[in-house]
């Protein structure tokens, strides 16, 4: 039986099914790792002898090349091949994880943890890319949908699988449990996934673009990571004056570039330009979050790893069972509602974890302060998630799709690598302020508003920017029209303010 071709699979069939389930699987080792390590770190730590900073770096190894060369990721995969780069990404994310899994000291981990975010620059755009392109008009909502959800559950399951892991086998299988989903992901990627190209792309690729956007990420994480220790020494100083000169010269170098890995037309659009900066506060504020609360729980409340972990399933449970729908509620009605009342929902979810303090870790306490927290939480993401993807699809040409991903995956991943590298100076946390239940509570409670305060930014500037698409508004006067009309919208030329549809993860 012959293949289904590139851009006619519908989510109901055997293919479509097929093709979510590969793009969820690799895109899930990507996430699933990036939330997973939370629950492991103070094991790491105590294992391997290193203070915060080592930690912090963990974390932002991974971060920082994913953010770094995710672009770059996005247009190989347009180029050569979206399957074809999905699939090198998804080995080289597992032979990385076993380095991970087998690493004798905490800076081979931070290298192996670099890698790491090689493989995960090639197959995160990917998934997203490959849904769109694979997918026939009327259904790619949904698939985006489905994709969130399960995606969102990767990553949600994160900090459970993690614990189980952490407190039982030890937290090297953390990483090592990443090389049997490859070994599933791979074969049926080549088996039941259709190849897509962009068939207009051409030159060079921007090489020198990705290196000046990685140095100048990497040399302000330095600086904010070390600040805390080293204060306003000579290094800190000269890394984020050199970082911010970087930054400055990676813009001059995409705007004059033939080919730039960062095309600035594609910010002619404000819908997708909005959805962006919506995309970096809604992640800085995930990031900062998953990232000390994790360690809040153990450290301050007394969970296991194990516990910790189970303490966030709600999040899951909401996010497995109403993703899906949130997608398509947000094509009805545009993604203006659900990324302004999202992000709300998060942040008093954020602000709900205040209450967490010592002696928290019993059943009564955990009904009382934690559950109210994280259901909160979960239900703002799942009202946020779906919809902030697919309005960043359906932004941009098709043929863009790898574009669009990799540029929304980037401000995420960016967003995060910022705000677990500066929330740790801005709460005034010390070198050792995860051994100490004191200390690391009393900076907690200075940092969780911080996150609130940026998901309450991200609301208000989806309220003033985010535009309901016109096939949405043709579809309440038409009733012939299907919910999938803002999907089938043909592509806005740059200049128009008003696209898109539905959202990110």
């Amino acid at each position: 039986m012959g293949e289904t071709p590139a851009g006619e699979i519908r989510a109901a069939s055997a293919p479509g099914r097929w093709v979510v389930l590969t793009t969820v699987l690799g895109s899930s080792m990507a996430m699933l790792d990036s939330t997973v390590i939370n629950v492991a770190l103070p094991r790491i730590g105590k294992d391997l002898g290193t203070d915060l900073a080592a930690l912090q770096w963990t974390v932002n190894a991974y971060m920082l090349t994913l953010a770094g060369l995710i672009l770059l990721g996005g247009a190989l995969g347009d180029r050569y091949g979206r399957r074809k780069v999905f699939v090198v990404g998804v080995i080289w994310f597992a032979s990385a994880s076993l380095l991970c899994g087998i690493a004798p000291n905490a800076a081979v981990l931070i290298g192996a943890r670099a890698l790491q975010g090689v493989g995960g620059a090639l197959l995160t755009p990917g998934s997203l890319a490959l849904i769109q392109a694979s997918f026939h008009p009327d259904d790619r909502a949904r698939a985006v949908g489905l994709w969130s959800g399960f995606g969102g559950v990767g990553a949600a399951i994160g900090p459970f699988v993690g614990g189980y892991l952490v407190d039982g086998p030890g937290w090297r299988w953390v990483f090592l449990i990443n090389v049997p989903v490859a070994a599933v992901c791979v074969p049926v990627a080549l088996r039941h996934v259709p190849e897509s190209r962009d068939p207009h792309a051409h030159g060079r690729f921007d090489v020198l673009g990705a290196v000046l956007g990685a140095l100048a990420l990497a040399l302000v994480t330095y600086a904010l990571i070390e600040a805390p220790g080293r204060g306003a020494s000579a290094a800190v100083i000269g890394s984020a004056v050199g970082g911010v000169l970087l930054a400055v010269a990676f813009v001059q170098v995409e705007r004059r570039r033939a080919n730039p890995m960062l095309p600035p037309s594609v910010f002619g659009s404000r819908q997708f330009t909005a959805v962006n900066i919506v995309t970096f506060c809604v992640y800085a504020a995930l990031g900062g979050y998953f990232f000390l609360s994790a360690i809040q729980l153990q450290v301050v409340a007394g969970y296991s790893a194990l516990g910790a972990g189970t303490a966030l399933l709600p999040t899951t449970v909401l996010m497995l069972l109403f993703s899906a729908s949130s997608g398509e509620l947000g094509q009805r009605i545009g993604p203006r509602i659900p990324l302004t009342v999202g992000p709300l929902f998060a942040a008093a979810g954020m602000l709900l974890m205040l209450r967490v303090g010592p002696g928290d870790a019993s059943v009564s306490a955990y009904l009382q302060h934690v559950l109210p927290a994280v259901a909160v939480l979960g239900l703002g993401l799942v009202t946020l998630v779906a919809p902030l993807t697919a309005t960043v699809l359906a932004s941009v040409d098709t043929a863009r799709a790898g574009l669009a991903s990799g540029i929304n995956n980037a401000a995420a991943r960016a967003a995060g690598l910022m705000a677990v590298a500066a929330l740790p100076l801005l709460a005034g946390m010390g070198p050792e302020a995860y051994r100490d239940a004191g200390e690391f509570a009393a900076a907690f409670k200075r940092a969780m508003p911080i996150c609130a305060g940026l998901m309450v930014l991200g609301s208000v500037i989806a309220w003033a920017t985010v535009r309901t698409p016109p096939a949405v508004r043709k579809s309440k006067a038409r009733p012939a029209c299907t919910v999938h009309c803002a999907v089938e919208a043909p592509p806005l030329e740059p200049a128009r303010d008003e696209n898109g549809d539905p959202g990110r993860t």
